[in-house]
């Protein structure tokens, strides 16, 4: 018994007649014929009445009606997963997000994605930038979307955005100053994201500044509401800023102060063709 059968007998079942199945089907009366004998003789049972109007179904031949129909179903549906899974247009991936993403997930890219591939699921995972690294590392992640500085050993990496830091206050400090300088910024008390620590102070140095570091943390948005109470300027990515800023944004005047949004892979890990889709997403 094989799906060519199947089908052939499913017709037949529906069109009540030899001749008519076999027009619809584009074969000769003969070869239909033979290939629904072949069928009764491997199931062992007669399917068929054959009545001066027609054909009619056997109680055998109604219960194969009812699994044929399934049969094909299901495997119409097998091949269709089968060749959307190695197209990477099927299948669940793990993704890893940091708080300061905003807009990439999801993102127009990925969303679109999404809708042209409904049997592809995603698990979300958000963190900060060490946590989503520590688990891709860990092997609980396929892919991440992690902001710049970090340790890149043993990671593949595709840019996703650039964009320069942002002084935000409650306060208008700078009356006047469509931007600012570092040495506009040495003298006021900063609010920080612990890991551009290590970029503020090597630019300050340069200059021979020294920064005042009155708030130190480890999310940019819990720099933004330090700032918004009053005690700082919170030195911020553009869009943190720009989403959740309430006062006063300024550019700053240095091209070091930037940071770059990526998304990460582990070099070791064998890239599935629902990475490789998601991979190219962003590398476009």
């Amino acid at each position: 018994m094989n799906f060519k059968q199947l089908n052939y007998f499913l017709v037949v079942a529906e069109e009540g007649q030899i001749t008519s199945a076999a027009k619809r089907l584009f074969v000769g009366q003969p070869a239909l014929s033979y290939q629904l004998k072949q069928l009764e003789e491997e199931l062992g049972a007669k399917l068929f009445i054959r009545q001066p109007y027609g054909i009619e179904l056997t109680e055998a031949g109604k219960k194969l009606r009812d699994y044929a129909g399934q049969i094909l179903t299901l495997a119409k549906n097998v091949q269709t997963e089968i060749t959307e899974l190695d197209r990477g247009g099927w299948g669940r991936v793990k993704l890893g997000s940091v708080s300061s993403s905003i807009g990439e997930l999801p993102s127009a890219k990925l969303t679109a994605f999404a809708r042209q591939h409904p049997g592809v699921s995603f698990d979300i995972y958000e963190d900060n930038t060490f946590g989503i690294l520590d688990k891709l590392q860990g092997n609980l992640l396929d892919l991440a979307i992690v902001r710049t500085p970090y340790n890149r050993v043993n990671l593949n990496f595709v840019d996703i955005s650039d964009e320069p830091m942002t002084a935000v206050t409650c306060q208008d400090f700078f009356p006047g100053k469509g931007k600012v300088g570092l040495q506009d910024l040495a003298g006021q008390p900063l609010v920080i994201y612990r890991r551009f620590e290590d970029m503020f102070k090597e630019a300050f140095a340069e200059k021979g500044l020294t920064p005042n570091f009155v708030v130190k943390c480890d999310d940019s948005r819990t720099a933004i509401r330090w700032s918004d109470s009053g005690l700082g300027i919170a030195l911020v990515p553009e869009s943190i800023a720009k989403t959740y800023a309430k006062g006063h944004i300024y550019p700053i005047d240095s091209a070091k102060w930037r940071t770059r949004l990526q998304l990460v892979w582990r070099k070791d890990r064998v890239v599935t063709p629902l990475m490789r889709q998601i991979i190219a997403l962003y590398a476009k």
